[in-house]
This record gives C-alpha cells, structure tokens and sequence, in this order.
C-alpha cells in the first residue's frame, strides 16, 4: 500500500484481523509463551531463554550459597537468592511478579529474616500509589479518556506527522512534569495516554498495511519506544529539582549533614538542568537506534483524527466525573511542590503539605472518588465499579513490591555495604575522579535489583565516609551518586516507572534490558564528566 494513500476506517472485525484497541487497552500483561504472536526463531529463542532460566537459576543461588566465603552467612544467603531471582526475572521460566515472590519466600524459609519483618515494606506509600493511580488509569481507560487525550497530543501541529516527533514530545512533557511532580505519579498519569495514542498508531500502522492485520499490537517498537521513553524521560526530569525524586530529597539531606553546607533549590537546579538536557538528547538518540519505529512519517493522519474526535462527541458524564477525580489528585500531588516554590522546603507549610499529603493516600483518595461520583443517581451508578477496579495490574503491584523488600533487606543485612566496601577496597579509588566513579557505578548498579530510594539511602552513606578516609571532599562523589540512585533502567523492579510501563505489555523484557544497559553507561558517563563541572561553574557546595 502506498505511504500516501489516505487512511480508511478501521476493516471489520474479522478472524485474522487484530482488534488495536482490545489488545492495547485490554489491560493484558505478563503473557505466557501461548499468549503472544512470535515467529519461529522469536518462538526458539525465548523457548530457550525461559528453559535456560529454569535450570540455572536454583543452580547459581546454591552454588553461590556454598561456596567458601569470608562474608557474613546471613549476607551470602540473601545474595545468593538476589542472584536466582534476578535471573528468573530476566530469563521468565516463571512470570516476573512470581519470580520475586519466590525469592521472597526463599529469604523467609532460609532464615534471612523472619516473615513480618521480610514482608513489613510491601505496606510501603509506593504500593498504595499503585494502586490508587491503576484505578484512575482504569478509569480513563474505560470512560474513553486516555484516547481523547491521545487525539489531542496528535492534533497539534505538525506532531502527528512523524513517529519521532510524537515520542519526542511525549518525554519532553514526562520530563517536565516529573520535575515537580514524583516519577512515579507522572508516569502513572501519563500512561493511559501513551496507550491511547500507542493505539491509534497501532490502528494507523495495521490500515495502511505496514503491518501484518493480525499483528501483534504488543510487540511494536514503536510501541516499546514510547513507554520507555515515559519512563526514562521521567527519571531525567525528576533529576531537575529537589522535589523531583526521593533520592535527591534523601541524598541532598545526607550531604547537607556531612558537609555543613545548605543547597538551595536554585543551586540544585542550575546544576541539573545541563546534566538533564544532555540526558535527553542522549535518551532520544539511543531510543531510536535501538527502538526503530516501523514507520517514520505518518501522512495523511489528520484526516483520521479528526473522524475519530467528531465520533466522540462531547465529554459524557462518566468522563467528567473521571477528570475531577484526575485533577483532585494531580492537585493535592502538585501542592508541596509548589509549597516548597513559593516558601522553600524549610518553610513550615510545605513540611506540613509534605508531610500530610502522602503520595500513596492522595492516590487512593482520588480513586475513592470514582466509586462516589455518580454517573446515574437514580440507579444509584457510580463512575466505576469494584469488578472494573479489580482489573488492574496486580502483577506490577507486587512485582515492585518484591523489590521494596530486597532493597530492605539489601540494606538491613549490610549486605549492600559490604558491597560497596569490597568493591572499593579491590578498585583501589582514592581521587576525587575514581571515587566519583566508583559511587556513580555502585548506585546505578543497586538501583537495577532494588527501588533507587533505597539506593540513594544504601549509596551515599557509604560514599561519605569512605571520602573523609581518604580526605578527599565528599560534595562531588555523594551529589553524583545521588543523582545516579535515580537510574538503573535495565528491569521492571528498578525504578517504580519502570515497573508501570512494564506492566503494559508493550515491553519484552529483553528489549528493556538492552535498551536500559546502553542507557545506564551513557548516563553514568555523562554524570561522571558534568557533575564536576557544574559544581565548579554554580559554586554549590562551596
């Protein structure tokens, strides 16, 4: 079919003929073998992948666990696990969210730590932001939200003409937003959206014939290209402020009291922003190598869009009732941030802001409101109901509940500090440039098994320390490190936003592993060469 033909409506549903939309927006995730389309060689190898995680996974957790060490045993149990489940989850003889339970069961029998102690964390803010923003995503979902939105990102000039332009500005939107707004929230905000517009491209791409009609909707990589892109963008920008991220708030606390020294939020964001920038041209550029859209100019899509929001028609009332909901919660998420704007973080309305409204209960309260706001008062029918609720994504509930509990128990154990410890100790750092390097590498690398809070609170406190042994200035080393914690993009449990696009199903495992690893050495080196710099330039710190 020719690039320029003009676009027809989508073909009847027909055997063969895939249906975009319900393979999209159908809530599936974590699919088996038999779930997915694949070719035969994809078939063979991911045949091969999960019957080889199968078999080396107990093999490489008990050979690890007897071999004759000089650590702690309690420490060497813990790794020993942490290894088998990483490779369960890279592998997936087993679903990703029932690989780090297996792992977190095997800590209990083991004797690692007891089970209320072990399963304390998964009560943790995160997981009730979960769930209270997969409920509004459900919502939008089901109410026809996330596609409006969908259709007005495209409608604006000259955007919906090009794949790279629409996932291009896509991140620059996460980016700013998650500059004020947590990562997490921003990503969970956003993603119906990505959906929505994921599927009208979906729908585009199967009309004009650039793909197979029963093709997977799944496996596109434009599809993978733009969920990455939501939730790397929302690492970058969070790395703008102090409020961004907890790691910048945990980290710029732990600096404050070892150095004596206070970071404004000016300070902090003029040394950010060159970083950040850099960070993104380089996301994009390493997004579209490695995640080549299947079409670059989209021809002839205005046409359709404008079908498609004159079949809407006006706002309905579930929709309303959908939207005051959204913008209750987005509300109540924005007020610390600009709290801390207007009267600083040391200002006693935003600690009372902050510290009333918790992410994760401003999450489910805003839910809540779906299940009150009525769509037909008479039939008493509200927005949406607990069978519509229960269809969210639980796997990446617990996934990232999983790794919640490791990162406790990776610092808990001191497991995490003897890391850090035996790796400086063999490395040899004992400049300012090496020891940059050293935390850089070291928080990126906790941060892929556990959440980049707990590597932010693991890293820079073992940082520090080792940078008055050596007398050397911790300032640099810590603020990198920091500002590390918030990356490790390789696997789902990494990062919170990494787990939510995870659980669209947009993304193979594999291909976020790969697409994270070249992503991760670019940003360390980039960390690496400007965090100095700008110290240097903004005089922060001195």
């Amino acid at each position: 079919m020719s690039q320029n033909a003009p676009l027809s409506m989508p073909a009847p549903k027909t055997p063969g003929f895939t249906d975009v939309k319900a393979a999209l927006l159908g809530g599936k995730t974590f699919r088996s073998l038999s779930e997915q389309s694949l070719s035969p060689r994809e078939e063979k190898f991911e045949r091969a992948r999960q019957t080889l995680g199968l078999f080396v996974a107990p093999a490489v957790a008990i050979v690890f666990a007897l071999l004759p060490t000089a650590m702690d045993p309690t420490q060497q149990l813990l790794a020993a696990v942490l290894l088998g489940v990483i490779i369960l989850w890279i592998c997936e003889p087993v679903p990703i969210p029932v690989g780090g339970l297996i792992g977190v069961a095997a800590v209990v029998i083991l004797g690692i730590a007891p089970a209320a102690e072990v399963l304390q964390p998964f009560g943790s803010t995160t997981i009730f932001t979960f769930i209270g923003a997969f409920i509004l995503a459900q919502a939008m979902l089901k109410h026809g939200i996330a596609q409006r939105l969908a259709f007005a990102v495209l409608s604006v000039p000259g955007v919906a003409k090009s794949t790279y332009r629409i996932i291009t500005a896509f991140g620059v939107i996460t980016c700013m937003l998650s500059a004020f707004v947590s990562n997490t929230a921003t990503v969970a905000m956003l993603l119906p959206t990505a959906l929505g517009i994921l599927t009208v491209i979906g729908e585009l791409l199967q009309n004009r014939g650039v793909v197979k009609s029963d093709f997977d909707p799944l496996r596109l990589r434009v599809g993978a290209a733009l969920m990455l892109m939501l939730a790397y963008g929302a690492s970058v920008g969070g790395l703008l402020t102090p409020v961004g991220s907890p790691p910048n708030l945990i980290g710029r606390g732990l600096i404050e009291e070892a150095t004596g020294v206070r970071i404004s939020f000016a300070q902090w964001a003029a040394t950010a922003a060159p970083l950040c920038l850099a960070m993104f041209i380089v996301l994009a550029l390493v997004m579209f190598l490695l995640n080549k859209p299947e079409i670059r100019r989209i021809e002839g899509v205005d046409g359709f869009i404008s079908e498609k929001k004159a079949e809407q028609g006006k706002m309905k009332r579930a929709e309303v009732n959908t939207l005051i909901a959204f913008g209750f919660t987005v509300t109540l998420w924005l007020l610390p941030a600009f709290a801390s704007l207007i009267f600083g973080t040391e200002s006693e309305q935003y600690i009372f802001l902050d510290d009333r409204l918790d992410e994760g209960i401003v999450a489910v309260l805003g839910a809540s409101l779906l299940f009150i706001l009525p769509t037909d008062w008479k039939k008493r029918e509200a927005t949406l109901t607990w069978s519509d609720a229960a269809k969210i994504d639980w796997g990446t509930i617990v996934l990232f509940g999983t790794g919640i509990i490791f990162g406790s128990l990776l610092s808990a154990t001191g497991l995490a500090e003897t890391i850090g410890t035996t790796a400086s100790d063999t490395l040899g750092v004992t400049s300012v440039i090496t020891i940059t390097a050293f935390s850089v590498i070291l928080a990126i690398l906790i941060s892929e098994t556990t959440s980049n809070t707990a590597s932010a609170a693991v890293v820079v406190p073992i940082v520090i320390p080792l940078c008055v042994a050596m007398d050397v200035d911790p300032f640099i080393p810590a603020l990198a490190a920091t500002f590390a914690a918030s990356f490790g993009f390789m696997l789902p449990v990494s990062t919170p936003q990494n787990a939510i696009v995870y659980g669209s199903g947009t993304i193979p495992i594999t291909r976020m592993i790969r697409t994270g690893l070249v992503f991760d050495i670019l940003g360390a080196a980039l960390i690496i060469s400007i965090v100095p710099i700008m110290v240097g330039v903004t005089g922060i710190g001195g």
